[in-house]
């Protein structure tokens, strides 16, 4: 069965990068590498590996740099949406490239973080659970267990749905944990963000008004998930990757 995926993709690429400092003092955080390759370059990879043929990068800190880097890519159209005025956080930032994005379903990648190994079947199979009836967002979810890191607590609880490879989200709340952590990829309808304000704003502020209609999913990533938040992450990331790659 062929899988409906996604002709278009954002990644944000607009935060400041201050825990990665100084490293992020003359480059945007995407532009860090990892064993050799750039964090945006890793993602751009597995977008092109998946069929999305647009990637929509919104830029703010060291915008200049990033833009010329991704100049350079001629196997995926590549659009800026400038954030260099003002920086709008994960949900302004979508309510500012909205007319970017089309009318049908996107994946939206944050460009802190990667899957090993770098193939593209979490995306795959993001698009194959992906049903427009049922869902308006669904998110790769990570157990954090089998991660690095990252060293929170969870973020969802999931409910798993007959047929369906995704499960039905609800938030850890009061709980002391919960067994799925945001893995930095998902799924949505733009048509969320159509009459959002272009004003700075959390994605949360989206999530919750998904989450009482009972239209956000998940799905479990069956890979490696490496959260690059800081440098001992990603000391710890290129380890676990050079160690790999000898194996």
């Amino acid at each position: 069965m062929s899988v409906a995926v996604p002709h278009t993709a954002m990644l944000l690429a607009a935060g400041l990068g201050t825990r990665m400092r100084p490293l992020t003092d003359d480059r945007p955080k995407p532009m860090i590498k990892v064993a050799g390759r750039t964090l945006i370059d890793r993602l751009l990879d597995v977008l092109v590996a998946a069929g999305v043929r647009r990637a929509v990068v919104n830029v703010h800190w060291k915008a200049e740099v990033l833009t010329r880097h991704l100049e350079r890519r001629d196997d995926i159209e590549i659009i800026v949406s400038d954030e260099t005025g003002e920086l709008l956080e994960t949900g302004g930032g979508l309510a500012k490239a909205r007319q970017k994005l089309g009318n049908e379903p996107v994946f939206v990648i944050n460009t802190d973080a990667f899957w090993h190994p770098a193939t593209p079947a979490p995306l795959l199979n993001l698009a194959s659970a992906f049903d427009p009836d049922t869902m308006d967002e669904c998110l790769l979810l990570a157990p954090p267990q089998a991660s690095l890191g990252y060293h929170g607590a969870g973020d969802f609880l999931m409910d798993g749905v007959p047929g369906s490879l995704a499960g039905r989200l609800t938030r850890r709340g009061a709980a002391p944990s919960a067994p799925w952590a945001f893995a930095g990829a998902r799924i949505l309808k733009p048509s969320l963000y159509d009459d959002e304000p272009v004003e700075p704003f959390s994605a949360n502020r989206i999530w919750d008004r998904v989450l009482a209609r009972g239209r956000l999913f998940g799905l479990p990533l069956e890979a490696f998930w490496l959260h690059v938040g800081d440098p001992r992450a990603l000391a710890d990331a290129e380890a676990r990757l050079m160690s790999a790659a000898g194996e």
